[in-house]
């Protein structure tokens, strides 16, 4: 089984910042992109950031020039520096990635989210 664990999310005031961490662990072959996305209450889920196994990146507009994704493929282990945070951040934080066992065969998992506040 394969599971994505997020961690770093928590409090800040705005301006603030923060860095998250989605480590893959389990039955992995390798993995494609990985991304996060994030879901204020009452709100759908969206896409922050991607970033493909070669690592090329992709923002939301919201978010460019504050927030920072990468990935340190040996650790199996995506990250999301924000900075300058506003408190329209303030969203429970997903990590996703396209996992494959095998050189065709692959899935998209989540992690279980981590919860980012910014308080003004």
């Amino acid at each position: 089984q394969v599971q994505l664990v997020e961690s770093g999310g928590g409090l800040v005031q705005a301006g603030g910042s923060l860095r998250l961490s989605c480590a893959a662990s389990g039955s992995i072959f390798s993995i494609g992109a990985m991304g996060w996305y994030r879901q204020a209450p009452g709100k759908l889920r969206d896409l922050v950031a991607t970033i493909a196994n070669g690592g090329s990146t992709n923002y939301a507009d919201s978010v460019k020039g504050r927030f920072t994704i990468s990935r340190d493929n040996a650790k199996k282990t995506v990250y999301l520096q924000m900075n300058s945070l506003k408190p329209d951040d303030t969203a429970v934080y997903y990590c996703n990635a396209r996992i494959y066992s095998n050189l065709v065969t692959y899935r998209d998992y989540w992690g279980k989210g981590t919860l980012v506040t910014v308080s003004s």
